[in-house]
Parts: C-alpha cells; structure tokens; sequence
C-alpha cells in the first residue's frame, strides 16, 4: 500500500543527489493544515537555500528547480505541483489515485503502521499496582496507556512483552503484618480477610488503622521495620502473611484487568499465571539485588553517605540517588536496577524498554537510565519512559463507600451504569470504551479532568461518539449485503468520478492515516492515534449524511460509496485494537 509521504520524501532526495544539490539538513514533508495548500506540502527549499545559495538567489527558485524536476518523472499519482509563498512546494494527489488507494486499504490487509519493529522486541511495562493497597483511580492511567503502547508497538511488528511490574515488596507489608499480628485477635483478622467478598478492602483497612495508630504511638513503625527486614530473611511466618496478602490481591486486580479487557504474558491472560514467566514482580528479584550491589561496587559507583549507599553523578547532573538505606535496606532503586539486570540477561542489550510510570518520576528514571549505561546493561537510547499526569474529577471528588479514595471499580461500574442510559445492551462496551478513550485522547503527560458529560458525549470527541460511528458504518455494510443478491452485490470501485465533495474529503483523509499511525507508535502517543480517528470519524458522519449508500439507484455510485465505508470500518476497527477499546454490535 503506497504512502504516499514516504515516496514524495524519496523522490525529492532523488533530485537532491541527481542534482548535486547539498542536502545537510532535515527537510519535511507533510499536510498543510489549508486543504488548498493540497494533500502534501515540503519546505526542503526553505530548509536548503541556505548552502546552496551560490545556485539560487532565493528559496522560491530553488523551490522551482525541484519542482519542475519532480515534473520530469511525471508520477502518475500527482494531478498537480506547485510553488507556494516564499517557497513551499505543494502537492495535490490524483482523484484516481484516491480512488486506488482507497480500494488497496480495503483490499490488500496491508498493515497501517509501518513495521518499523519487524524482527526486534521490546518490554512494556506498565500498571504495577502495589499489592495490599487499593487499585485506584490513579493507576487506571499506566494501565491503559500502557496497554495501547504495547498494542501499537505489536501492530508495527514488535515483539511485545508485557510486564506488570506488581509492587509486592517493601516495608508496606512490614506494616500489614504488625496491624494482622496486633490490631485485635490474629486469627479473627486472618478469617475476616480470607471470608470478606471485598478483601482488598479489609487489607486496606488494616493499613490505614496502622498509619492512624502510628501518629500517636512511634513504635509501630520500627516494629514494621523488623518484619519487613525478617521478610527479607525468609522467616515463616512473615512470608506465610505476605503470601496471603498477595493472594486476595491478585484476585481483585485480575477482576479489574478483566474488565478493562487487560492481558498481560505471552500465553495467558492471567496475571497469577504468568508471574515467573513473562510477568517479574519486585519480590522475583529479592534475591537478584546483591549482584547489582556487587557491580556498583567493582565500578566504584557507590558512595557512602551518613551510612547509607549512594551513586553521584559526573558533573552533578542528577541529584545523587540512594540504593541502599543505612539500615541496609533495599528501595526501588535497588529493585529496578535488579529488574533491568534480569532482562539484560534474559532478552540481550538490543531490547527496546518502555516504562508507563507517572510523569513525577521522569527524573527518577534519568537517573536510572544513566546508572543502567554506566553498568554496561542498556544504551539510554533503548530505555524510554513514558510519563502520565494525574487523574483529577471535575467536582473534586467522587462518592464511594470505599471512604476516601477513589477505587477503579466504582468508576467502572458508574460508567456502565450511565452507559445503560444510551443503550443498556451494549452499556459495558460504550462505558469502559469510554473511560479509556477519554484518557487515552490526551497527551499523556497532562493530567486528566473527569467529566462524565464529556466522557459519554455522542457528538463530541468520545469514545462513545467514535463507537457509534463504527456501528453506523457496519450497519451500513449490514444493510448493503441483505439488499442485493450476490450478482448484484457491490464490488470495490476505482472509479475516480467523485459525485460529491464530501466523498472526496474522505478519500483524501484516508490517505494519511497509515501516516498518522505510524507517527503515533513513533512517539508513543495513543493520543496521535485519537486524534486521527477522531477526524475521519467527523468526515465519515458528514459523509453519511449527505451520500446515501445502500439506497443509491447508480450501482457505480453505490459500489464507490461502499468502498469508502469498508476502509473507513476498517481503519476504526484497527484504532480499536490498538487503543483496547471494544465495539458494541449496536447502539
């Protein structure tokens, strides 16, 4: 399938070296934003006047120069080529190249996204909520972001592991194991966990009376030290405890990763089978820490500071980060060095690495990116950390009977309720389609307002809007294959007889979505890939107003029109997949 941004780039550094000209510089090519600008407009004259100065005497004659070369090959899907202002070049594609290209996006199944990672791999890592403590709001971002970049990623030709890098170590559970052993008789609580239909919600119950007894008596909190540290030694009786927190949390994250239709591992969508295999939480690596430590030292990386291990950084170029407390305990630093070790090992140097991590923790990550490369584990340039804002509602505050923090579960279950309202068949699909797609359409750095009138807005930029668009468009193709007979059925049509400018429209925006795709998993940004579909969505709806389909009398009309409703259904239908966002049959 011809992109059409890709060969005119090509073509015009054909020139380039056919006619010396000197090309130092980057040079674009790309959609005007003013349709009469054309499809594609370049500014390579205006880029390279510069030093070729002693040939032209401006950038509008170099502009010229290129521009009547480009006419010399006479490429068959350009109708015309055009100097614009002080020396852009314009571009205006072929309506029978439209009308090819539109038949090869339904046709031929070629991907959308240029495979740009075809035989390489790479890890997404992403959600990691911490074992024992509530899956809020606020992991529901990582997730979701995460799990777009991991489809995006696989759509372009990667390998994709995904790792839930699950927060199941550290001294939170030298807490919970003081407030099982001591708030009250053990065995009651241990019940009372193990019998609850909400146990999370016991667990986090028990943590915030630990945290609320600890303001008034200081010895909970050492008493937690020593049961975290007897953890890490192996004792029992803390393992047998922190083995049952683990437990009923896993099942409470499974039944959220279910609903979000969230997978991780190769093979399987359960995430308690897959730890060990694909997905690695923080307690894999407890015994894993030591040989990072080792390496730190034989390198002289480490620093002791008021008895506590350090690294500084050359230049002071990061403030300097802790990897071991004086007490000799570990922190995440430790951890996900140890993390990145095991992955060096097991997947080789050349693997890309993403982390979804919070936007907070973007100097964090330089500091272990810079560490990692001094180690000799991975180049920064294969480490990318892609950072979320936080998760704020509209009002302040959302009502739970949770108490003061905002659990995913209500959120999704107050989306499937008000989902109900527009179509109660299909309120789970249209609710969670809604709540990704209203993240996923921001950049991810920014923080998310929640408003539920724009969340399930049918008109505006939503998930439900672009849901019902998808319906519409199978409807149609519905509708056109119960009404002729199969010799009579439409076929793809390349004619190049537009009827109406809105038929035109579309075809012209269908031919830069492989490019806006592709831009989208270059920058990890499912944003990109909203913004797109949005457009095409605003297009096709315009469309199907004004051209009938399936009750046009002209059989040539009809089956033209068809063509671009299948290549409109299909685009969504790929954007879908990519965002993990479900269709509903109906709505």
């Amino acid at each position: 399938m011809i992109v059409f941004q890709t060969e005119l780039h090509n073509e015009i550094q054909k020139i380039l070296a056919e006619q010396v000209i000197v090309s130092t510089d980057a040079f674009v090519v790309e959609r005007p934003v003013r349709s009469e600008h054309g499809d594609y407009s370049s500014n390579v004259a205006m880029m390279l006047y510069a030093q070729n100065r002693d040939r032209f005497s401006q950038p509008r004659e170099l502009a010229t120069f290129i521009c009547h070369n480009l006419e010399q090959k006479k490429l068959n899907y350009l109708e015309k080529i055009e100097v614009a202002g002080l020396g852009f070049i314009n571009f205006h594609i072929s309506k029978s190249s439209l009308s090819d290209f539109c038949a090869q996006l339904v046709g031929e199944k070629e991907p959308l996204v240029e495979q740009t990672g075809e035989g390489k791999s790479c890890i997404v890592e992403y959600s990691s909520p911490n074992i024992a403590k509530p899956f809020t709001v606020g992991h529901l971002r990582s997730t979701i972001i995460g799990d777009a970049i991991a489809n995006m990623m696989q759509y372009a030709g990667y390998t994709v592991h995904r790792d839930n890098h699950l927060g199941d170590w550290g001294t939170q559970f030298g807490k919970l194991i003081v407030a099982i052993k001591e708030f009250g008789d053990q065995q009651e609580n241990e019940k009372r966990i193990q019998q609850s239909a909400e146990p999370m919600k016991e667990l986090v119950a028990l943590y915030v009376a630990f945290h609320t007894r600890a303001e008034q008596d200081a010895s909970l909190e050492e008493k937690a030290r020593q049961w975290f540290t007897k953890l890490e030694q192996g004792d029992e009786e803390a393992r047998r405890l922190w083995k049952l927190c683990i437990d009923y949390s896993l099942v409470e994250f499974q039944k959220i990763y279910d609903k979000l239709h969230v997978t991780f591992g190769l093979k399987t969508s359960g995430v308690r089978e897959a730890i060990g295999s694909s997905i690695f939480p923080e307690s894999f690596f407890e015994d894993k820490m030591k040989e990072v430590i080792e390496e730190l030292r034989e390198k002289r990386l480490l620093t002791e500071s008021e008895g506590a291990q350090l690294v500084f950084f050359e230049n002071d170029a990061f403030p300097p980060l802790m990897i071991l407390k004086k007490d000799g305990s570990t922190l995440y630093s430790t951890r996900d060095l140890a993390t990145d070790r095991f992955r060096k090992e097991k997947y080789g140097k050349d693997i890309l690495i993403i982390n979804e991590v919070g936007a907070e923790q973007s100097l964090y990550f330089q500091q272990i990116f810079e560490i990692e490369e001094l180690l000799g584990y991975f180049p920064k340039a294969q480490r990318k950390h892609v950072g979320h804002g936080m998760f704020r509602f509209k009002d302040g505050k959302m009502s739970t009977r949770k108490g003061n923090v905002i659990w995913l579960e209500d959120v999704i279950t107050e989306a499937i309720n008000r989902a109900s309202v527009i179509n109660a068949e299909s309120a789970e699909a249209v609710g969670i389609g809604a709540i990704k797609y209203n993240d996923l359409k921001r950049e991810s750095e920014k923080d998310v307002v929640f408003d539920w009138d724009e969340l399930l807005n049918l008109k505006g930029n939503s998930g439900p809007y672009l849901q019902y668009t998808l319906v519409r468009a199978r409807s149609v193709l519905a509708k056109l294959s119960q009404s002729f007979k199969p010799s009579q059925s439409p076929t793809l049509s390349q004619s190049s007889d537009f009827t109406h400018p809105d038929e035109e429209n579309l075809a012209r925006a269908l031919i830069h979505i492989s490019e806006y795709f592709s831009r989208a998993v270059a920058h990890y940004a499912p944003h990109e890939l909203c913004t797109a579909t949005f457009e095409l969505a605003q297009l096709f709806n315009t469309f199907y107003a004004t051209c009938p389909v399936a009750t046009e009398s002209d059989p040539t009309i009809r089956s033209f029109r068809t063509m671009l409703v299948r290549a409109v259904e299909r685009v969504i239908t790929d954007s879908f997949a990519m965002l993990g966002i479900s269709a509903p049959v109906r709505m």
